[in-house]
């Protein structure tokens, strides 16, 4: 990975590159920022850029071997550390990270902005409890004890750390706040609230904001098949989360617009028989497409609040969904998005956790019926 690949975050990536420039490499740092942002790919890229033979300055030089080995994700002194869970294949102590490399690497190179459920569908982990064990914390301190193969640093990227139980990062203390010389941490953090906190205080927060709009909008125009106009309205309603952006682009069968367009309708209209209908289409569906209707809900509920707030100059919708939210607005006030948006985010909570999907969307669409009548 290289700072190029990264959309946006330019003042982000100067800072990091002026640490090294200046030799002031912090030996334990957290990158912390919104699922879907560039946290991990700028941890990735700057590992890139501590061990490359020739550093530019404003990135890795690319053609090195050591740049070679970092962009396949195979550098000897790159070491990971990320949430696993039991497969039929691998069970026990067994459940490491070093038992799921090659599928790590796999995961990287296809996106390195996917999040914890993808990477969960990615190695067979679906459904199960993802956590970083007691014997990871071993595996870290064997990891580090030798010196760098053939890099300038033996670098270690533990990916959510918000997984770790006690007793792993309990294992990790004292190595993470004395290091072996020329040994960096990079974790990667998304919520640091769940993360605990004898880590936090061994690590310096390095912030990384959500992309823009702007840096999104490339993106979606170098990487997908879509019109200026799309990829402008894309990067809006993804809110700098490159997982969805994949999502609203793809929709839900292709057809997101439509979806919540029935089943505004059907709410409106109270019909129930439409309502359980949808239910039972919404508990057929995977996670990810599940997820993706509710995250298009929220979307089109902000835009009406814009609408009813009179904000229609921020209002970026076009076509059919700029004529639906011109009607829908007319029902909708403040109160009434305020109770669909907190419903909505608690129900990605219990979809998180297995809870019937189709109990869920029923009770949810009970719930805006109500109150949109």
């Amino acid at each position: 990975m290289l700072f190029k690949n990264i959309p946006g975050l330019e003042e982000s990536k100067a800072q990091l590159i002026q640490a090294v420039k200046n030799n002031h490499v912090a030996h334990a740092q957290m990158f912390l920022g919104q699922p879907g942002g560039g946290n991990l790919a700028m941890a990735l890229a700057f590992a890139t850029y501590l061990n490359c033979d020739n550093p530019g300055d404003e990135d890795a030089c690319g053609v090195c071997p050591t740049c070679q080995k970092n962009q396949k994700f195979i550098h000897p002194d790159v070491h990971f550390v990320f949430p696993v869970g039991a497969t039929k294949k691998v069970t026990g102590s067994d459940v490491v990270s070093t038992s799921f490399l090659k599928e790590w690497r796999g995961f990287l190179l296809q996106s390195a902005f996917g999040n914890l459920e993808k990477w969960a569908e990615f190695f067979g982990g679906e459904n199960k409890q993802l956590n970083i064990s007691k014997e990871e914390s071993r595996q870290i301190i064997k990891q580090l004890a030798l010196k760098s193969y053939e890099g300038k640093y033996k670098i270690m990227v533990i990916w959510h750390p918000e997984n770790m139980n006690i007793s792993s990062a309990n294992g990790i203390l004292k190595i993470l706040e004395e290091p072996p010389a020329k040994t960096v941490f990079l974790l990667v953090g998304y919520d640091l609230e769940k993360i605990i906190s004898t880590i936090i205080s061994r690590t310096q927060i390095f912030n990384i904001p959500p992309f823009e709009d702007e840096a999104v909008q490339g993106y979606v125009l170098e990487h997908f098949e879509v019109d200026d106009g799309k990829a402008k309205q894309i990067a809006h309603l993804a809110k700098g989360d490159i997982n969805v952006i994949e999502e609203l682009i793809s929709g839900v069968e292709n057809n997101s617009h439509e979806w919540f367009r029935d089943w505004m309708r059907g709410c409106f209209t109270k019909d129930l028989t439409k309502l359980v209908k949808l239910s039972d289409q919404f508990h057929g569906m995977n996670k990810v497409a599940q997820k993706s209707v509710l995250h298009y809900a929220l979307q089109m509920f902000r835009e009406s609040l814009l609408k009813v707030a009179g904000n229609e100059d921020m209002l970026r919708l076009t076509g059919a969904e700029s004529t639906f939210i011109e009607n829908f607005s007319k029902v909708m006030d403040f109160d009434k998005i305020a109770v669909f948006v907190q419903e909505i985010e608690q129900d990605f909570y219990y979809l998180e956790r297995n809870a019937s999907a189709k109990m869920i969307f029923l009770d949810l669409s009970l719930k805006i019926a109500r109150q949109l009548r």
